[in-house]
């Protein structure tokens, strides 16, 4: 039984994808936006700032407030 010798052969090197950042830049900012908004609304939606009437806003986000340490009583 003849048996066979694998010989070495040249490897290039795997080289990683670059993602370019003028295609991140459109969804960090949506994002980032999005991060801002729901920051407001579950920090700040009450009192003096309130964009939406009533209290209907506190409630829903009422337990994310003590989740994320925002006084609210």
């Amino acid at each position: 039984m003849a048996q066979t010798v694998a010989r070495p052969t040249a490897h290039t090197p795997a080289v990683p994808a670059t993602l370019p950042l003028r295609a991140i830049a459109p969804w960090a900012v949506f994002f980032g936006v999005l991060m801002l908004v729901l920051l407001y609304f579950v920090g700040a939606e009450q009192g003096a700032t309130s964009v939406v009437d009533g209290t209907d806003v506190h409630e829903w986000v009422h337990d994310a407030r003590h989740l994320l340490g925002f006084p609210c009583h």
